[in-house]
């Protein structure tokens, strides 16, 4: 097995002695165990415990930032790209949250590990909201005089959504009940009948 998959599978049992267990449940010998490999080859890949749940967490956001990429490369109007990037977020992350069960809990008790983590995440999603917006301009749509700005908002507010989103806190029921008013939201924010 290549030195990739290995590392692949040893993250992915982790992911799922976690969901399962819980993180403080689970030892480095019961991930070694459960993914049929040495200690030894664990800890040539990992040092401790927290560094494989930072690395599972970094898969996970690998995930969201890969269906955001399918989004943005649709052939779709920049706007609508906008808004579908908005739900793909929320709903791979809650996606995400739900896959795992017991980690649950821990990737929101312990923000500010999750936070470390994600800060190139953030930085490469606010980099797509930037493209995604330069093209509304190139093609009129937009008009935002510091885009850089506005995709960094963009971004936060997203991100204020997640745990509303992930426990149904809206007072709409479904994702299609939702749909309009982002919709509305961002045609009005970022549409041409409004400078920004």
């Amino acid at each position: 097995m290549s030195v990739l998959k290995t590392r692949e599978l040893l993250v992915d049992v982790a992911r799922q002695l976690f969901a399962k267990n819980g993180f403080e449940s689970t030892s480095m010998n019961d991930i070694a165990v459960a993914a049929n490999k040495g200690r030894r080859t664990l800890y040539t890949y990992f040092n401790s415990k927290d560094e494989i749940y930072l690395a599972v967490i970094q898969t996970e956001l690998e995930r969201l930032y890969h269906r955001m990429e399918e989004v943005a490369r649709k052939s779709i109007p920049p706007e609508e790209k906008i808004v579908q990037l908005i739900f793909a977020h929320l709903e791979v992350m809650k996606e995400a949250v739900y896959r795992n069960g017991n980690l649950r809990a821990e990737f929101f008790r312990d923000v500010w590990k999750v936070e470390a983590v994600r800060k190139n995440f953030d930085k490469n999603e606010i980099n797509l909201f930037r493209r995604i917006m330069n093209e509304g301009i190139d093609k009129g749509v937009f008009e935002i005089r510091n885009v850089r700005l506005m995709a960094e908002i963009t971004h936060y507010c997203l991100k204020g959504c997640e745990v509303p989103y992930i426990y149904g806190r809206y007072a709409a029921q479904d994702v299609g009940e939702l749909y309009p008013y982002v919709r509305s939201m961002v045609f009005k924010h970022l549409g041409k009948n409004l400078k920004i």
